[in-house]
């Protein structure tokens, strides 16, 4: 494999817990020296919730999602609660000092969302990057949601947050992840981040009027597939490296296996035990 080439790893559907073990192992991989740097694109099968490294669990409601059938798992990266079903989930692995992307974190930011635009381009919707966050009174009591307030570096459309993006640092190399939802039920997100008492009918109001989704504005509605083939298509071409598309190695794999059962499987089976007691 040439050095300047990225491993394209199109892992398809995994449970929550596995999608979270899987960007460590492969950071911790391009970390080492044992990978080049990776692209990868994912599925949530079941639904999930993730929420961010530092984020009470009790910001989400663990009853409800179990009784919805939704996964939760904490991320490795900061952040607020994002659900995650009909969308594209993307990380990116790469050295922190390389040619390809500034060394400092809002460069990196910048230059990803610059492709994250290109690809949504040319999928028909002209987004905008956000400035930076705003604070509101209805997003400040709904703020357990990721989408509510952008970040800087943030795409933006019709004034409603459509990607959510989140990075990790580990002192060689960084993972940044991100969602890009073709579909979102703002009632279902206010289920299982709020708790059973909320007025979940104004919540889904608020969080429609901030949070967007490609489907709701597409002329000719797009499917996962096709914004995968995108965000590949704009990667490539913004930041001029081949990639070659492979699996995760066998020890990959098993690294994997090992972090979603001792570190990322644990929020909801200790909600689900409570319950039980």
């Amino acid at each position: 494999m040439s050095p300047l080439s990225w491993r394209l790893i199109r892992s398809g559907y995994l449970t929550a817990s596995d999608n979270m073990a899987l960007d460590q192992a492969l950071l911790e991989s391009v970390s080492a020296g044992i990978s080049e740097p990776v692209l990868r694109l994912y599925r949530w099968a079941p639904a999930a919730v993730t929420i961010g490294y530092a984020q009470p669990s009790r910001t989400v409601n663990l009853a409800a999602c179990h009784r919805l059938g939704i996964d939760v798992v904490r991320r490795c990266t900061g952040g607020r609660a994002v659900l995650h079903g009909d969308e594209v989930t993307y990380s990116l692995i790469a050295p922190e000092r390389g040619a390809s992307f500034p060394a400092d974190i809002p460069g990196s930011y910048r230059s990803i969302a610059d492709a994250l635009l290109d690809a949504l381009d040319d999928l028909g919707l002209q987004a905008t990057l956000s400035p930076g966050r705003e604070r509101h009174t209805a997003s400040l009591r709904y703020s357990s949601a990721c989408f509510i307030t952008p970040s800087s570096y943030e795409l933006v459309y019709d004034g409603c947050k459509i990607t959510g993006s989140a990075q990790k640092r580990n002192g060689s190399a960084f993972l940044q992840h991100g969602s890009i939802p073709l579909m979102l039920d703002p009632y279902l997100l206010s289920c299982a981040l709020n708790p059973d008492d909320c007025d979940h009918h104004a919540a889904a109001v608020h969080f429609k009027s901030k949070i967007g989704w490609l489907n709701r504005w597409l002329a000719c509605p797009t499917t996962v597939s096709a914004v995968e083939t995108a965000l590949v298509a704009a990667f490539v071409r913004h930041f001029n490296f081949p990639v070659i598309e492979c699996a995760p190695t066998a020890a990959e794999l098993e690294r994997m296996r090992q972090l979603s059962a001792t570190r990322y499987a644990k929020i909801l089976a200790e909600a689900v035990s409570r319950q039980k007691e």
